[in-house]
C-alpha cells in the first residue's frame, strides 16, 4: 500500500564489510561455490538518497575512485529499486543519488551496501512497507553479500554467503584499510582459485563441499580479543588474489612490519585489512602506511546494517 503523504526524499546508509574468515568450498556443477564466511560490518558507509521520479536513474559521487561504477541500468542500485517495484507492484520510479565511501571492486561489499540502502530507501519513499523477511529475500536475489549489508553487525554466512546467522561479538575491533587504486574481479579471483586447486590436486586436500567457519574465530569474536582474532584470520581467496596482483604481498608485509597484529585481503581483494591491537596502534599504523604513500582509512567494527538516516 502506497502512503498518501509520500516523502520528497529518503536518505539511507549501509556499511561495507570485512570477511574475517572465508572458506571456499569445491566448485559445484552449476559453476558456483558454497562458502563459509565470518562477516564483520565496518564503519565505511554507502549513502543513498532516493527521490520520487517517473523512471529509474542514478548518479554517483563520493570519496573513492568511481570510474568503474556504472550509471546505467546495470548499476546494482537501479536493479534493487526495480526489483522492489516489481515485487510490490509500485508503478513509479526513483532518482537515486549515491555517495560512495567503500572501495569500488575492493572486496568490501560496496555495491552490496548500495543495494541494501536502496531497498530500504525506496521502500520508505514509496510507502510499500515490505516485511523484513521479504526484504532479505529480495536482497539475496541481488547478490550473496546484500543480505549482510542489510543486517550488519557480525554474522556467519553459509551457502552462497547469504544464509545468515548472527554471531556474538564483544566490544569493537580496530581496522586499518589499505585501499588499492585498481580493482580485482571477483569471478577472476575465484577462477584463479579453481585453477590453483586443479594444478595442485595431487598435493592438497580436496575442498569441502560444505565448508564451515573455524570455532576459534567464533571464540575470538565472542571474547572481543583482537590478538585471538588475529591468529584466526583466514581467506581462501588471498592466495589467488596475490597471484593476480603480486604487489599486494608488499602491502601485507609493510603493515605487519608497522605494528598490525595481522593483515588479510578482504574478500576477493584488493583492499588489505589490518587488525590493530587498540586505537593508538591503529593511529600509528595509519600514519606509517600513509607515509609510505598508500591510501589508508581507519574503521571500526562491528557496526549496524542498513538504516534510514532521515525521512
Amino acid at each position: 500500500m502506497t502512503s498518501a503523504a509520500a516523502p520528497t526524499m529518503v536518505h539511507a546508509k549501509a556499511p561495507g564489510k570485512i570477511n574475517v574468515f572465508l572458506k571456499v568450498g569445491a566448485l559445484a556443477e552449476d559453476g558456483y561455490h558454497d562458502v563459509a564466511i565470518a562477516y564483520q560490518a565496518v564503519s565505511l558507509y554507502e549513502e543513498v538518497r532516493a527521490y520520487p521520479a517517473d523512471d529509474f536513474s542514478v548518479t554517483v559521487g563520493g570519496t573513492v575512485e568511481l570510474s568503474r561504477v556504472p550509471t546505467d541500468a546495470t548499476n546494482i542500485a537501479i536493479k534493487a529499486a526495480r526489483l522492489l517495484a516489481r515485487r510490490t507492484g509500485y508503478r513509479g520510479g526513483a532518482r537515486l543519488e549515491i555517495d560512495k565511501h567503500v572501495p569500488v571492486t575492493g572486496g568490501m561489499g560496496g555495491g552490496s551496501a548500495d543495494a541494501a540502502a536502496t531497498l530500504l530507501a525506496c521502500d520508505a519513499l514509496w510507502g510499500t512497507e515490505l516485511p523484513r523477511d521479504e526484504m532479505l529475500a529480495l536482497a539475496s536475489q541481488l547478490g550473496a553479500d546484500v543480505p549482510f549489508a542489510f543486517t550488519g553487525g557480525t554474522a556467519i554466512g553459509t551457502g552462497r554467503g547469504d544464509q545468515l546467522s548472527p554471531a556474538l561479538a564483544k566490544g569493537q575491533f580496530q581496522w586499518v584499510l589499505a585501499l588499492a587504486d585498481f580493482g580485482l574481479s571477483t569471478p577472476a579471483v575465484y577462477s584463479e582459485l579453481d585453477s590453483h586447486r586443479d594444478r595442485h590436486a595431487q598435493d592438497i586436500y580436496p575442498a569441502d563441499v560444505a565448508p564451515s567457519v573455524d570455532a576459534n574465530v567464533l571464540q575470538a569474536l565472542r571474547a572481543g580479543d583482537p590478538h585471538m582474532l588475529a591468529e584466526t584470520l583466514y581467506n581462501d581467496l588471498q592466495a589467488p588474489a596475490l597471484h593476480l596482483e603480486p604487489s599486494l604481498a608488499g602491502v601485507l608485509e609493510l603493515g605487519e612490519e608497522n605494528g598490525a597484529l595481522a593483515g588479510i585481503i578482504s574478500g576477493s581483494g584488493p583492499t588489505v585489512a589490518f587488525l590493530a591491537a587498540d586505537l593508538d596502534s591503529a593511529l600509528e599504523l595509519q600514519i606509517a602506511l600513509s607515509a609510505a604513500r598508500l591510501t589508508v582509512v581507519r574503521a571500526i567494527g562491528p557496526v549496524h546494517g542498513a538504516r534510514l538516516v532521515t525521512l
